[in-house]
């Protein structure tokens, strides 16, 4: 078979949530299939019946709807290639496995789970670091090759439950190409006799996943490094049916932000980041984890973070939008070492990506926000404020944090800015300040500020000595945006209050 057009397809396992790992392979697929006018397929591979975990199919693809992650073909969308589910496909993997009997490159094995543990501990008895069912034991065991046709057929007749094992040659060297690592090359001699189809009348991983992508016409498998030590069985595979493998390139894996070992979810909860796309609650325990969405991130920031996991694109562009990244991608740039995740740098790629954003997007958002705290306000206002405070913001929660006091006047006060700032004389400057500000009638941030430099000047004070004790009377704290900007929002009327407020609750330390 050749591929000439590019398919390829993304194939999780509802075993659980998606870990960012699962949507960096979705991504780098999508990618490449959208740079080839090619197709992305959805597989649900639900062939381990017994880590099935509820809700992880629906959890799998609201998350990467969220990632904008598109598909041509799958479960949703059908296509020429179906069913897409392999729980739905047991019939054509039962008859792939005939025909690997038949042709007498796999075979039926009935050993118990106390024979085969029997033959390991043997082995280890003889020095075998590794014990294996492989070419040197299966003569010994219970199977279709050491055992008679006529005893074979009773056994089954019999019910007794078996295995389909793959028969791996004894002494053959399989060279396997992959884009990211180059050439491959394994003795057989090295691998054992691989279970193709379990005794619950399912396949496994290895079996359904080449009959998939084969009838799929898959031209590229574009999958994790874990699946590396799979790639020579998988090549005889192909190689057995007669058939054309299509592509491989195995991707490097997430590593943690710190010290040796694969990105894990306990990592996540120790040092404060999400590793799933969006919330995933456990049906068992019920227990929640929140996802990068929950947690403020924007999904192209998100997008944008894990596509640098594992790839450069050879220049100094860190920031990319999905179109700008299926032109740029190329597996070839994909690296073969770990990629180590870096939740800093995930901080500053959502900060970017909030400054990115037009006002009008964010104060939708922003309005949303203002709800779930008990506040309304005009969508001319909101915009207002988030062109004022969204270069502080990482997060879309930060919003909030950085303007709750133009809804709420301030109760209580920085000791340490008091302390510095708050001297003898400021309550008296502070009450000529508020009769200036109590006369002003043009109450625009410009006029303001006309007005405050005079009386600064007039006075012959410092800036700091006016501006930072009228900010802790606004505000609480020396921190928030322009200071006539706020005023003018906020109007005359709460700026008065604010201050008569302040002025009766601060403690008058004489700090000279």
């Amino acid at each position: 078979m050749t591929h000439n057009q590019v398919r390829v397809r993304f194939a999780p396992s509802p075993t659980g949530p998606l870990h960012i790992g699962g949507v960096r392979t979705a991504l780098y697929n999508f990618l490449f299939a959208c740079q080839h006018n090619g197709s992305m397929i959805l597989r649900i591979e639900d062939t381990d019946q017994n880590r099935f975990v509820e809700g992880a199919e629906d959890y799998i693809i609201d998350a990467l709807k969220w990632c904008k992650i598109e598909f041509d073909e799958g479960i949703h969308q059908g296509g020429n290639y179906g069913p897409y589910r392999q729980s739905e496909r047991k019939d054509i993997y039962h008859r792939h496995i005939q025909q690997l009997i038949a042709s007498g490159k796999a075979y039926y094995a009935f050993d118990t789970p106390d024979e085969l543990e029997i033959m390991r501990e043997s082995l280890k008895a003889r020095g075998e670091t590794n014990p294996k069912y492989d070419y040197q034991v299966r003569a010994e065991m219970k199977n279709s090759l050491s055992l008679s046709g006529e005893e074979v057929e009773k056994l089954k007749a019999a019910g007794t439950p078996y295995v389909v094992r793959f028969k791996m040659s004894e002494n053959e060297i399989v060279e396997a190409d992959d884009i990211v690592r180059g050439k491959i090359k394994v003795n057989t001699a090295t691998l054992d006799d691989k279970i193709l189809l379990k005794t619950d009348g399912m396949p496994t991983y290895h079996l359904a996943n080449i009959v998939d992508d084969y009838l799929m016409k898959i031209s590229h498998v574009i999958r994790g490094e874990e699946w590396l030590p799979s790639l020579p069985l998988h090549y005889m595979l192909y190689e057995a049916f007669g058939w054309e493998p299509p592509k491989f390139a195995h991707l490097p894996l997430l590593l943690k932000p710190e010290g040796k070992g694969k990105l894990s979810k306990r990592d996540g909860d120790r040092l404060g980041f999400p590793v799933f796309p969006t919330q995933w609650i456990d049906p068992k325990t019920v227990e929640e984890f929140n996802g990068y969405r929950e947690d403020g991130y924007l999904p192209e920031a998100f997008i944008n973070i894990i596509a640098m996991l594992g790839w450069n694109p050879g220049t100094e562009q860190e920031t990319f939008s999905m179109q700008e990244m299926i032109k740029a991608f190329n597996l070839e740039k994909v690296q073969k070492a770990g990629a180590r995740f870096d939740p800093e740098k995930a901080k500053w790629f959502n900060h970017y990506y909030i400054q990115q954003k037009n006002n009008d997007e964010l104060a939708d958002s922003y309005l949303t926000i203002l709800k779930k705290h008990g506040h309304t306000t005009s969508k001319q206002l909101a915009k207002r404020i988030v062109e004022l405070i969204k270069e502080r913001a990482n997060f879309i929660h930060d919003l909030w944090n950085q303007s709750w006091f133009f809804f709420e006047s301030p109760k209580e006060f920085d000791d340490k800015t008091i302390k510095k700032k708050w001297k003898q004389d400021t309550p008296e400057i502070l009450k000529e300040l508020r009769s200036l500000l109590e006369a002003v009638e043009d109450f625009t941030s410009e006029n303001l500020q006309n007005q405050t430099h005079a009386f600064i000047e007039d006075k012959k004070l410092g800036f700091g000595k006016v501006m930072v004790p009228l900010r802790i009377c606004l505000v609480g704290k020396a921190a928030g945006p322009d200071l006539m900007e706020m005023m003018e929002i906020l109007g005359k009327d709460e700026i008065l209050k604010r201050i008569d407020f302040a002025l009766n609750n601060i403690q008058k330390e004489h700090n000279n």
